[in-house]
């Protein structure tokens, strides 16, 4: 995918305007995207997204992320074919945070497990 470098102006983007006006992101462009698998509710993982990389996710119904480290835009599933497949796409109440409905294909974390938020239980309270 094409490399950007996000700074105080972010990439050009063809995000809906109407759409970008309501979004608020970090200082550094970005807003957080939880990725949720769209028919049993499990959370697959958290990624980060800029206006372009939300306009994508939107018009190719495959979810695209901002690496970080890498400075470049990624479609989840492009290198490992765990593939996944947006169902819906929807703001929080706060317009910070995005969650992803997504029907994910093989794992969702790079570690290979199904979801990022398996390993590492800090507590488990009795019902």
């Amino acid at each position: 995918m094409t490399s950007s470098t996000l700074g105080s102006t972010p990439p050009a983007s063809s995000l809906d305007p109407a759409i970008a006006a309501r979004l608020k992101r970090g200082a550094d462009g970005l807003v957080p995207a939880i990725a949720q698998q769209y028919d049993t509710g499990e959370v697959l993982m958290l990624g980060w997204m800029d206006d372009e990389a939300l306009h994508r996710t939107l018009t190719t119904g495959r979810a695209t992320y901002w690496s970080r480290s890498r400075q470049e835009y990624w479609v989840k599933g492009d290198t490992s074919g765990h593939i996944q497949r947006v169902k819906a796409v929807a703001l929080d109440c706060d317009a910070d945070t995005v969650l992803v409905k997504v029907d994910q294909t093989g794992a969702a974390c790079h570690t290979g497990d199904r979801t990022c938020f398996d390993a590492d239980v800090l507590i488990l309270l009795d019902s």
